[in-house]
């Protein structure tokens, strides 16, 4: 029994440890001359969705849940927004070659169409995540209307 407490003891000094131990926020306010809506028409149903939806993980600006402040859960939530910004940040999207950017909208389109995405992990804990089939329909339309305007330019 003693051996237990000092096991439980050491672990709970850990985890207390641990918290002092933060990641980096991903919070930046700044309107970005390169923001998707300033490359091309984001109509404002879209955005919306968008923001709800899309914005925590793939935007330089993620609003954080209270679990984010509790490790190692804000650190396995923080590489999860790297990765996603990694390959889709809207914030970012204008420093995109038009190729590039015709490439992602088809990526968002796809994924939206097969429930890739928004992931189903973060839809059980943000319900504004789950997108009904209009919303769905209204992203996929406004990706392939995108892509035909950036064509258009190409």
């Amino acid at each position: 029994m003693k051996r237990i407490k000092k096991v439980l003891l050491a672990a709970g000094i850990v985890f207390v440890a641990i918290q002092f131990i933060q990641p980096s926020k991903n919070i930046n306010n700044q309107e970005l001359a390169s923001d998707i809506s300033k490359s091309i028409p984001v109509p404002d149903s879209v955005q919306v969705i968008l923001k709800n939806a899309c914005y925590d993980c793939h935007s330089n600006n993620t609003r954080y849940p209270w679990y984010a402040h509790i490790q190692p859960a804000g650190w396995l939530l923080s590489t999860h927004i790297a990765e996603a910004k990694d390959k889709l940040n809207f914030n970012e999207f204008g420093n995109l070659s038009a190729r590039r950017q015709i490439s992602k909208l088809d990526g968002i389109a796809n994924s939206i169409k097969d429930d890739i995405m928004p992931l189903s992990s973060y839809k059980l804990m943000h319900k504004s995540a789950q997108l009904t089939a209009d919303e769905k329909e209204l992203l996929i339309k406004w990706a392939k209307q995108s892509q035909d305007i950036l064509s258009a330019k190409d």
